[in-house]
């Protein structure tokens, strides 16, 4: 059976060149990073080269602005609790959005009902975007954080962060992004968008799961989550991941270098699949913004139909595609994102992301738009829904 992956937003394999860059370290380099003794100091080497790499990539003034954590998930939770506490002096108003990934959203019901802090959930447009406009109205004199994605992980779209950014900083707010979705992607400056916290994680640039990084501009007060020895500046204790952090900063590299070509090879695919879909697929409804989206992304909602059994079926031909954030798979519950941007419940059910990637072919896609209709046609027969509408359409032509 062919073998199709179309879910890159929820992990992506590891590089090849990734993996020959780590295995030294798996078997030959694997001095302890804070020993004084020459194996240490190799490593230690290593991982500062790494910090540097990564500090390049991201525009940041300096390598030190680079903490190496275990995930986007923990480098979100450090932005958020970590200002939290060390400013809760000067306030306790925190703003997000309704579609942020579970890892911030969570954080802030977390700060609210045991600390009580208060937190704003700023409302997206019908195409998932925050107006920045409504970031500037919902700042009080209490706000000491912005959290603000820059890619979000379901639909793609892409958040006006300068602005929102610009916003902050003139007020002198502390503004953070999740950029997990978007590093590796597209280019990231984060001097020119003006964040002072940013989180990213390796494996959804082909690097291995369980290593990320947050940018912290200097300057920027966060309290330690982890304590113990005195690992990454004192910012987070814990024995460094050697060999993941040295594969992060070379898949970080290999992006970058890929990156023009693979942006615009991916986006002719992902037309291809739109195109080919809204054609052979009646009644379907592409949710995220028409442009200002990340190219890779592409979320569908197919009417009278449950994603699950799309995804099921999908499954069963070899093809691998999402109803939304892995991180959320196996809720009942309507996406948290398309439900924000207003999307009726009946039709966020029948939606599916498809996420695109290094090793997506136009022959995937070929194949994709080859079995998708007949899955469609096939459970829309056997589903309640799609037997009503019938009954609807021949009442109305009587």
């Amino acid at each position: 059976m062919r073998k199709v992956y179309l879910d890159y937003n929820a992990t992506t394999p590891i590089h090849p060149e990734v993996l020959d860059a780590m295995l030294p370290y798996f078997k030959n380099v694997y001095g302890n990073p804070s020993s004084v003794h020459s194996f240490g100091q190799e490593t230690r080497k290593a991982i500062e080269d790494a910090r540097e790499e990564v500090a390049k990539f991201l525009g940041a003034e300096n390598p030190s602005e680079i903490v190496f954590t275990s995930c986007g998930t923990e480098s979100n939770n450090y932005a958020v609790k970590g200002t939290a506490f060390a400013l809760k002096n000067r306030g306790n108003h925190i703003i997000t959005s309704k579609i942020e990934h579970h890892a911030v959203l969570e954080v802030c019901h977390y700060l609210e009902k045991q600390f009580g802090y208060e937190v704003t959930y700023i409302p997206v447009d019908k195409y998932g975007i925050v107006k920045s406009e409504d970031v500037k109205n919902a700042i009080t004199d209490k706000t000491i954080l912005i959290s603000i994605m820059h890619i979000n992980n379901e639909v793609g779209t892409i958040q006006p962060i300068e602005e929102i950014a610009k916003i902050a900083n003139e007020k002198k707010i502390v503004f953070h992004t999740d950029a997990v979705q978007s590093t590796g992607k597209i280019p990231i400056d984060v001097k020119k968008v003006g964040v002072d916290l940013l989180s990213l994680s390796g494996h959804k640039f082909y690097a291995p799961k369980g290593i990320g990084a947050i940018y912290i501009k200097k300057g920027t007060k966060l309290h330690s989550l982890l304590h113990g020895g005195h690992h990454e500046k004192n910012r987070r204790a814990g024995t460094e991941n050697v060999p993941y952090i040295i594969g992060l900063a070379k898949a970080l590299k290999i992006a970058y270098q890929d990156m023009k070509n693979e942006s615009k090879r991916i986006l002719e695919l992902r037309q291809k699949l739109e195109n080919g879909v809204i054609k052979k697929i009646e009644y379907t409804q592409l949710n995220g913004h028409p442009e200002k989206r990340i190219y890779n992304t592409c979320n569908i909602s197919f009417s009278y139909i449950e994603g699950e059994g799309i995804l099921m079926s999908l499954d069963l031909e070899g093809f691998a595609a999402a109803t939304g954030s892995a991180c959320t798979s196996g809720t009942l519950e309507p996406s948290h994102v398309l439900s924000a941007m207003k999307i009726p419940p009946v039709v966020a059910q029948g939606s599916i992301r498809f996420s695109l990637g290094h090793y997506t072919t136009e022959k995937d896609i070929d194949a994709l738009l080859e079995i998708l209709p007949k899955i469609v046609e096939r459970l829309r027969s056997i589903s309640p829904l799609w037997e009503d509408r019938l009954k609807t359409e021949i009442r109305d032509k009587r």
